[in-house]
């Protein structure tokens, strides 16, 4: 199904779009910008599997926040979008060999990372967050809350937030599942007090189970803010990506697709199978 963007926000990106071919007629060419014109397209790198991120769906096309994103800029460009699909740890190191233009999948700002590539954002604030059925366990805002043996937390093995639970949380009793699935279940059915996950998966978990009392953290335990990884040779195209993101912002559509996909569960009703895996 094509979700078409509010008219009032596509009249913005169309007044964006012309400015930036305006200025593009008359200014110096750019590295990824002549390389975008000469293709007629902009590559996105994107992993679609990081729901309501991006994810695909059952024709296999990837939806979610971040395809919207790449979308509407392809339309700012007046180019055509081609998402490439690669695991993660790929993605980056494609975007530095110019494979891509550019990489929207969940990717944290870090200081790490910001020394090899460039960020444009944030466009969405991410963290550690727990899932619970128990609005006293929901209000916690520090993790030394969840810090005792009588305290079971389920994770999804091998992540991030397996790490951080043995960190912060030494003292709980810590399930790591093979699943989110698996640890969905666990609090669903009494095994585990929460889940503790990025929070991204926290709302997948919460739009893909409806009845069955479970809620999320107000504010993740973590700051992790989320941005469009640029190639770092082109100031020109990372500052043409960072006022399109706050045009986004300006006209309100930005909010709007985060309702739309962390808000509204109907995109569910696209994905064929699982979405937390």
């Amino acid at each position: 199904m094509q979700r078409l963007l509010p008219i009032a926000s596509l009249l913005a990106l169309a007044l964006f779009a012309a400015a930036c071919t305006t200025a593009g007629n008359t200014a110096p060419g750019t590295p990824v910008i002549d390389r975008i014109r000469e293709r007629g397209e902009i590559r996105v790198g994107m992993m679609g599997d990081y729901p309501p991120l991006n994810v695909h769906d059952s024709e296999n096309r990837n939806i979610g926040l971040e395809p919207d994103l790449a979308e509407a800029l392809a339309a700012t460009l007046g180019v055509k979008l081609v998402i490439v699909s690669k695991p993660f740890a790929e993605l980056l190191p494609t975007l530095e060999r110019g494979e891509v233009d550019a990489v929207m999948s969940g990717v944290t700002m870090t200081p790490a990372r910001n020394m090899d590539v460039a960020f444009a954002g944030p466009y969405f604030i991410s963290g550690k967050a727990l899932l619970t059925r128990s609005k006293v366990v929901a209000g916690y805002d520090a993790p030394n809350e969840l810090d005792s043996p009588d305290f079971t937390l389920s994770v999804l093995a091998g992540t991030t937030s397996q790490t951080f639970a043995a960190n912060a949380m030494p003292k709980a009793k810590v399930v790591a599942t093979a699943t989110y699935e698996e640890a969905v279940a666990m609090v669903v059915d009494g095994r585990a007090n929460a889940m503790l996950a990025d929070y991204p998966a926290c709302v997948t978990a919460l739009l893909a189970n409806p009845g069955q009392g479970l809620q999320s953290l107000v504010a993740p335990f973590t700051f992790e803010p989320i941005g469009i990884a640029l190639p770092p040779e082109d100031p020109l195209f990372v500052n043409l990506v960072q006022n399109y993101l706050k045009s986004l912002e300006g006209t309100g559509l930005l909010d709007q697709l985060r309702a739309k996909w962390f808000e509204d569960p109907a995109w569910l009703r696209d994905i064929a199978g699982d979405v937390l895996h």
